[in-house]
């Protein structure tokens, strides 16, 4: 079977076990598809991952910028918060039901938006909408995908959130408000810290171009991934034609010798262009990319409904701080408003950790499309179920029956020592 596109998803859980046994990594284990027994946590996609994608691609998704200064900060950053459990605290009812935005999810998190995820594996996009939904947990579909947002949408209806690039333009502006509305998602989030493009030196060591172009270095990477080739890109182009990017300026094709992605004058948005949003949009609003408590304040007097702490997962400016850090201050800046956090969560205990810190939920980003990747909506299905799983057994160790019982005081600093004097 070619593991880009297994659709096996895996039983449920005995219903009959207790509490305290149903969530432990060996059942887990047993529970799923044979080739996914050994995806014990998220990092376990991505070494798989790399084998299955062409360099180009692969370079493309795990990539940072310049240093990958701020694309290690991301994780390291969770190392440097402590967790402090509390004992002798009955935990047999523990939930992690999040109410966010006037429904209820199944986790505090969900999947950031990625483009190009259909170009790692067939029909990623949909799957990861329909892992999405069948788990309840909130998927943001990249303005930059290879699946028109229509029909993203049209299979799957539960699937209610596009994220959008967008240029300092009202036309273009009105038309993509219009046509995410037309479609019916209720939620839009305009991802805001791309003014420029960012110094990607890694896609140019990869031979990674949009579109692609073709080349006897991205043929010979092809062959040498037969698997990726058979089971994405020849499947994508006889069963779907040649991909294109769908949502974000012109029509363009992924791959081409001389087609240009347009890019638009992003450096000319400013507050002005999202009041004209505001206006247009009747849905929730969400701003993604703040790192300063200063804009997380104009987007509160602009009317956002939210925002997403996130610095591209360290992808635009390196040495950028990481979303961790300052979450805190965003948070008591926010007063009312709803304020998410992605970039750098691998683990259950990152999330309670961010969690604990004031965000009303999370997301994640590359482990989803490395699940996707290499083994289709069960691949996802799976990773939801083992971040789930660690967040439920993380609670139950910590004392906490809830997501809202998750707090500042189960925190500290990693290399702190309380009580000592000096």
């Amino acid at each position: 079977m070619n593991e880009g596109h297994a659709m096996t998803t895996a039983p449920a859980t005995p219903a009959s076990l207790s509490s305290a046994d149903r969530t432990t990594p060996q059942l887990a284990a047993a529970m799923v598809p044979p080739h996914l027994r050994m995806m014990l946590a998220l990092q376990d996609f991505e070494a798989p991952a790399r084998r299955y994608m062409p360099r180009p691609i692969f370079g493309y998704v795990a990539g940072g910028v310049e240093g990958n200064v701020t694309l290690d900060w991301n994780r390291s950053t969770f190392d440097d918060i402590a967790l402090v459990p509390r004992m002798l605290v009955n935990v047999s009812k523990r939930t992690q039901q999040t109410e966010l935005f006037g429904r209820t999810y199944d986790c505090p998190f969900g999947i950031s938006p990625m483009g190009g995820t259909s170009l790692a594996g067939f029909e990623g996009d949909l799957n990861l909408a329909r892992a999405a939904a069948g788990c309840n947990i909130p998927m943001i579909l990249s303005g930059a995908s290879l699946t028109k947002l229509e029909e993203v949408r049209a299979a799957c209806p539960q699937h209610s959130w596009f994220q959008a690039y967008l240029p300092g333009e009202e036309k273009a502006i009105t038309d993509m408000v219009e046509r995410v509305a037309k479609a019916g998602y209720d939620t839009l989030v305009l991802t805001v810290d791309i003014p420029v493009g960012a110094n990607r030196e890694n896609n140019v060591r990869n031979g990674y171009d949009a579109p692609l172009r073709p080349s006897l270095r991205l043929a010979l990477q092809c062959l040498a991934h037969p698997r990726w080739l058979a089971g994405t890109a020849l499947r994508s182009y006889f069963s779907r034609g040649m991909p294109h990017f769908e949502n974000m300026g012109p029509r363009t094709p992924v791959m081409s010798r001389s087609a240009v992605r347009g890019r638009a004058n992003r450096d000319h948005l400013n507050w002005e262009h999202f009041d004209l949003m505001r206006r247009l949009w009747k849905g929730k609003l969400v701003i993604k990319g703040i790192l300063d408590k200063r804009d997380a304040v104009i987007a509160r007097e602009h009317g956002a409904d939210g925002i997403i702490v996130s610095n591209h997962g360290g992808r635009q400016l390196d040495t950028a701080t990481s979303p961790l850090r300052v979450l805190p201050g965003i948070v008591a800046a926010a007063g009312s408003m709803t304020v998410m956090m992605d970039s750098g969560i691998r683990r259950g205990t990152d999330a309670l950790k961010a969690l604990a810190l004031g965000a009303k939920f999370v997301f994640v980003g590359r482990p989803m499309l490395y699940a996707a990747a290499v083994a289709g909506e069960a691949g996802v299905r799976h990773a939801i179920g083992l971040l789930r799983a660690e967040i439920d057994r993380d609670m139950g160790m910590l004392g906490a029956n809830s997501i809202t019982e998750v707090n500042r005081d189960m925190l500290m600093p990693a290399r702190a020592f309380d009580g000592y004097p000096g």
